[in-house]
């Protein structure tokens, strides 16, 4: 009886020995991509998958979790395991849900302190777009039409306080302009709503837009950026047409907190490693999409800032309803 206790408790610290030294990662990883293919932040992950599969020397599989903005997604990556094994490709909409949540009262689906920095991957401006047989030609044009014909125009976005709809709302905002929004579950449904004539209008970063303006099937009036983007030189600044209003979009990995920092360690390593993959670098290009790379720390702070922002954006723009 003796001996077999002893066996088994050999075998136990055995065991717990084996389960300490496992290298990370020892299985597949999953990368949740808070929003329905064809948008922006899932045209980045394609490309970057299977680079960070090369660095990580194992499987990552992308999972699409669209809806509520990015909510949904976001907060399954929150509630995750933190083990290393899931981790998330987000925009910066996952600084402006929980603000909005909160006034309007909600419980907000996850607090940011849930969530884990890994790195920035890219940032660029927001770029406003109308379909190319639209007879407007200018943001003074379209502005001037909507004031008109007040509250009835109408705008796509990948939903309510998302990363299309806040910069639409700061422009409406600015110059007490009333829209019709159509929220949708991601940046690809907004554009398509567009595409198909069923809104006036919707915005989105340069990685969505490009291979449609490229196309001749839409058409950019302006960007959000503090300067014209060397990709779209020829579409003029909100900010040189006289509107006081700077947004930019970004795309950055994250994990749940509390995941060990054995397994960030290599996360962190091997996205600088998949940044700097030339395929991935390509296929940004083809997007249009210039990487922006922060490691975790430099990222944190970034993140702190515009966060900070994007608060104070909600606040001035206050309780938007949804109207379909």
């Amino acid at each position: 009886m003796i001996m077999k206790s002893m066996v088994a408790t050999v075998l136990l610290l055995t065991a717990a020995m084996v389960a300490a030294q496992e290298q990370y990662p020892s299985r597949p990883v999953t990368m949740i991509v808070p929003y329905p293919p064809g948008g922006f932040v899932d045209l980045s992950a394609r490309p970057f998958t299977p680079a960070l599969e090369k660095a990580l020397k194992q499987t990552v599989t992308v999972s699409n979790r669209g809806g509520a903005a990015g909510a949904i997604g976001i907060a399954a990556t929150a509630n995750a395991k933190p083990d290393g094994y899931t981790i998330m490709m987000t925009a910066s909409s996952i600084s402006s849900i929980p603000e909005a949540d909160k006034l309007f009262d909600r419980k907000p689906a996850y607090a940011m302190d849930q969530l884990a920095p890994i790195a920035l991957i890219w940032t660029d401006p927001t770029y406003m777009v109308v379909q190319s047989e639209s007879p407007i030609k200018s943001v003074k044009e379209f502005l001037t039409i909507a004031k008109q014909r007040q509250g009835q125009m109408t705008y796509s976005t990948s939903g309510i306080y998302g990363t299309i709809h806040l910069p639409i709302e700061m422009l409406l905002h600015a110059t007490d302009i009333k829209m019709r929004h159509l929220p949708t579950n991601g940046g690809g449904p907004a554009i398509t709503a567009l595409l198909g004539g069923h809104v006036d209008m919707t915005a989105g970063g340069p990685a969505s837009l490009s291979m449609h303006i490229r196309s001749g099937k839409l058409r950019s009036l302006a960007g959000w950026g503090g300067k014209r983007s060397e990709v779209l030189p020829d579409v003029p600044t909100l900010m040189e047409l006289g509107y006081n209003i700077e947004y930019y979009v970004w795309v950055g990995l994250f994990a749940p907190a509390g995941t060990p920092e054995s397994a960030m360690k290599v996360l962190r390593e091997s996205t600088r490693k998949a940044v700097e993959d030339a395929d991935f670098k390509s296929a940004m290009g083809k997007l249009n999409t210039p990487i922006y790379y922060l490691d975790a720390p430099e990222f944190q702070k970034f993140w702190d800032r515009d966060a900070k922002r994007l608060a104070d954006v909600i606040k001035v723009i206050g309780r938007v309803e949804e109207k379909k």
